[in-house]
């Protein structure tokens, strides 16, 4: 009997990548049937020229488009009634989701939850939950990053905050990923330093996680490795000079090369971000980086012998320690904090983070498994710098 694992794998869509792509926007929207989109994005991007230059590229390709903005950091349940709601009045057909992770998540919630009449929490990723929802009633979806972290541009979920219970849900369905995706490095140029740095950081989380993850999935796996690359190459680059073209579009490229990657599973670095970020706003790839050393000591056991072949591959001397070093040096270097005190979290509400983390859909790929006591001992590690 052979011992080799069944598995189901799925991979993404039509991207147009390169340097002033965003221009074919008009075309892109055309082809997935839309003529009248609404554009969701963030209220920082919605006031900036590359927003505005959209609209002008559709209208005067004779398309109809208007704007939604009302997204938070981390996108809210009322953000996607709010954004439903104004994609009904305006007679909308599809949706542009512009943006980094907050534009890119909500604008492909409000496409999928545009036609549905069930709670949008009916369809978290549980099981076969997203079977409930009515196909037909999810609009096509085209998405321009203007960031190089979630990679939610080529994903089939988004991350929205239910604020009765401050958390954070997963929203699944096959028909949200976009019909096309714009990857123009040149939208990223005016991204701050520090945004640069978090959305960065965020795409290592992902090829990190992903690559660990115990679940049978080699095509991801050795996305992931690629991924990381780009990542420890580029990511100095483009955060000493935001204007270094090549580097911000190796970024874009890592960047949807996690999320291709984590098909194949996540980890405690992302069920421990969840709950951080959805208690304390904080933003989602700076907690990311910040827990990514504490989490790799706890599944060290699980992964020691893996990471031999990641330190070859990355060209660090060492083995394990040597992944764990270049981590720790590239956090010092990019100034993300060491400790959680660096993102405004204390230990008061360490027990319900350590019960949420559990219980979050990540924590199933976490190599070694997370108990309540394991969340509460990378916490208080993360709290006081004990790497």
């Amino acid at each position: 009997m052979s011992s080799l694992p069944s598995a189901n794998w799925s991979y993404p869509t039509s991207v147009r990548f390169g340097a002033g792509r965003i221009k074919e926007l008009p075309k892109a929207v055309m082809a997935a049937g839309m003529r009248n989109p609404l554009l969701v994005t963030d209220p920082g991007l919605a006031g900036l020229p590359m927003v505005a230059d959209a609209i002008a590229s559709l209208k005067e390709a004779g398309l109809e488009a208007a704007v939604f903005s009302d997204v938070k950091p981390n996108p809210l349940g009322s953000n996607i009634e709010a954004g439903v709601a104004a994609f009904k009045a305006g007679g909308h057909d599809g949706v542009i989701a512009f943006g980094g992770g907050s534009g890119l998540d909500a604008g492909k919630v409000i496409a999928f939850m545009s036609g549905q009449t069930r709670p949008v929490w009916d369809f978290e990723d549980i099981g076969d939950y997203w079977k409930r929802a009515d196909e037909a009633g999810i609009a096509p979806i085209v998405a321009v990053p203007t960031t190089a972290g979630t990679g939610s541009e080529v994903g089939r979920a988004g991350v929205i905050s239910n604020e009765e219970t401050h958390t954070k849900k997963i929203i699944f369905h096959p028909k949200m990923l976009p019909a096309t995706v714009i990857c123009d490095p040149e939208l990223t140029v005016g991204m701050p330093r520090m945004i640069t740095v978090g959305t960065g950081m965020d795409a290592l989380a992902h090829c990190l996680e992903a690559y660990s993850s115990p679940f049978y999935h080699p095509m991801s796996e050795g996305i992931a490795l690629e991924g990381m690359r780009l990542v420890f190459e580029n990511l100095p680059k483009v955060a000493a000079d935001g204007s270094d073209l090549e580097a911000r579009g190796h970024m874009m490229s890592a960047a949807a090369m996690g999320a291709v990657a984590f098909q194949k599973g996540l980890g405690a670095i992302h069920s421990l971000s969840h709950p951080v970020g959805a208690i304390y706003d904080t933003h989602h790839g700076m907690t990311n980086a910040v827990f990514t050393p504490y989490v790799l000591q706890y599944n060290k056991p699980a992964i020691e012998q893996k990471f031999e072949r990641l330190a070859g591959f990355l060209g660090f001397k060492g083995g394990y320690q040597g992944v764990l070093d270049a981590i720790l040096k590239l956090r010092e270097d990019l100034g993300v904090p060491h400790t959680l005190a660096g993102i405004n979290v204390d230990g008061e509400k360490r027990e319900l983070i350590a019960e949420m983390a559990v219980v979050d859909p990540t924590a199933g790929g976490n190599p070694v498994e997370l108990t309540k006591e394991g969340a509460l001992e990378i916490f208080d590690k993360a709290l006081s710098g004990e790497v």
